[in-house]
C-alpha cells in the first residue's frame, strides 16, 4: 500500500512537472486572440501560475483533499475536492468535467470487460478442451480475425452495416448518455454496440491466451497425478488446471480494465459518447486545456497503479503458491 502511494507521488509529479515545463503559456490560452498583456496576467494569476512550480504542486495537492479557489474577490471560482484544476476553455472545474465523462466510460468499460472475459476465457477453455477439433478451429478463426481488425476499423464496420442499416440505432440519438437506472433499455442500446468493438479485439487475445494457458497446465505432472488418482475431469478442470491457468489472464484483465477506465478514445470518437476519452482529445486537439490533459493524464495512471495493487491482493487468492512464496 505505501509503494502504491509513493508510485501515485511520483507520477502526479512527474506529469505535473512535464506540462510544468512546456514552452506554452497557459494563461494566454484562456482568452483567445484578443488577449492583452494585463488580461494574460490577470489570467496567471487566477490560474496559480504566479507562483514557482513547487509551490504551484503544493497548492494542486492541497486542492485534492481541500478544495481550492481560484482568482479573489467578486472574480473568485471554487472549486471543491477533488479540485484537479479549473478549464477556462470549458468555464468549468475540471473536477465536474470528469464527473460528467467518467460514468460514460465506466459504462462502457464494464460491459466490454464482461464480454471479453466471459467470451474468450470460455472459447479459449473449449478450444484447449477440444485440441484440433472444429471447435478449436473456430476458436482459431475467431482469434485471427478479432485480433487483425483494428478497433476503429471494426468500429466503423458494427456501426454502418449492423446498426445503421438494420436500424438498431438512431442517429439523432447516438452517443446520448441515459443512467441505467432511470432507462435501462435506452442505456443498453447505447452502449453494446461500443462495448462489442471494445470486446472484440480484447476477447480474441484471451481466447489465445486462454487456450495456450489450459493446454500447457493440463500436462503439468500434478494434472496427471490428479487423473490417476481417478478424479472426473470436470472436477480436474475447474479445481486444478483453471486455477492455474487463469491467474495470468487476471494480471491481464485487471490492466486492460483499467486502461479502458483511462478513457477508450477511439471507440468514444466512433460512436459519438462524451466519455473520458474524448474529453482527452478535445483537450489536446481543440483547445490545448492544461488542466483537463493533467487531471485526465493522472486519473489514467491512478487507475493503472490502483489495478496493480488490487491484482497483486487477487492473485494470492487465486494461487496459494504467491502466499507461501511471500
Amino acid at each position: 500500500m505505501s509503494a502504491t502511494f509513493v508510485v501515485l507521488t511520483l507520477v502526479s509529479m512527474s506529469v505535473f512537472g512535464i506540462f510544468a515545463v512546456l514552452p506554452m503559456d497557459p494563461a494566454a490560452l484562456t482568452c483567445g486572440k484578443a488577449c492583452s498583456p494585463s488580461v494574460i496576467e490577470a489570467n496567471r494569476h487566477r490560474l496559480g501560475l504566479d507562483v514557482p512550480v513547487h509551490v504551484q504542486y503544493g497548492r494542486f495537492v492541497k486542492g485534492l483533499v481541500a478544495g481550492r479557489e481560484y482568482g479573489d474577490g467578486a472574480a473568485k471560482i471554487e472549486c471543491p475536492a477533488p479540485a484537479f484544476g479549473y478549464s477556462f476553455n470549458r468555464h468549468e472545474c475540471v473536477t465536474t468535467l470528469i464527473k460528467e465523462a467518467f460514468p460514460v466510460t465506466l459504462s462502457m468499460a464494464l460491459g466490454a470487460f464482461v464480454l471479453w472475459i466471459s467470451v474468450g476465457v470460455s472459447l479459449g477453455i473449449l478450444a484447449a478442451r477440444r485440441k484440433n477439433q472444429w471447435q478449436d478451429r473456430a476458436a482459431t478463426a475467431f482469434v485471427l480475425v478479432g485480433t487483425s481488425l483494428p478497433t476503429f476499423i471494426s468500429g466503423i464496420l458494427i456501426l454502418l452495416f449492423v446498426a445503421l442499416k438494420f436500424n438498431l440505432i438512431n442517429p439523432i440519438e447516438l452517443g446520448r448518455w441515459v443512467s441505467p437506472y432511470e432507462d435501462p433499455v435506452g442505456w443498453f442500446k447505447t452502449f453494446i454496440f461500443p462495448c462489442i468493438t471494445l470486446a472484440l479485439l480484447y476477447a480474441a487475445n484471451y481466447t489465445r491466451f486462454t487456450r495456450s494457458n489450459v493446454i500447457e497446465t493440463s500436462s503439468e505432472d500434478y494434472i496427471r497425478t490428479a487423473r490417476a488418482k481417478g478424479l472426473p475431469e470436470r472436477e480436474i478442470l475447474r479445481k486444478h488446471t483453471l486455477r492455474a491457468a487463469l491467474a495470468p489472464i487476471v494480471t491481464m484483465a485487471g490492466l486492460d480494465f483499467a486502461g479502458l477506465l483511462g478513457g477508450a478514445i477511439i471507440t468514444e470518437s466512433i460512436f459519438n459518447l462524451p466519455g473520458l476519452g474524448r474529453l482527452s482529445i478535445r483537450a489536446v486537439l481543440n483547445d490545448y486545456d492544461l488542466p483537463t490533459i493533467l487531471a485526465t493524464t493522472i486519473l489514467a495512471a491512478t487507475f493503472v497503479v490502483v489495478a496493480n495493487l488490487l491484482v497483486d491482493i487477487l492473485y494470492a487468492y487465486i494461487d496459494p503458491r504467491v502466499r507461501v512464496a511471500s
